[in-house]
């Protein structure tokens, strides 16, 4: 996996969040048809450039909520 692939991921993911107000990893993980590493790679990315919220997911203790970090 190159730099160059992770943003892409990144932009996939973004792109599904922009969507929505928050998904679960499983969620992205099918929306953007990408695998977990790839799925985690670019939230990552984006956690490093401040442009989203992580959280714990209650329902799913496995999972995490993803949401755009609004501003």
């Amino acid at each position: 996996m190159t730099v160059e692939e992770i943003g892409t991921y990144a932009g996939l993911v973004w792109n599904a969040l922009a969507e929505t107000e928050e998904l679960g990893t499983k969620q992205l993980k099918k929306i953007t048809k990408l695998k977990d590493k790839e799925v985690f790679a670019a939230i990552g990315w984006l956690a490093r450039e401040g442009k989203v919220a992580i959280q714990a997911n209650e329902e799913d203790p496995k999972e995490h909520l993803i949401s755009l970090v609004q501003g």
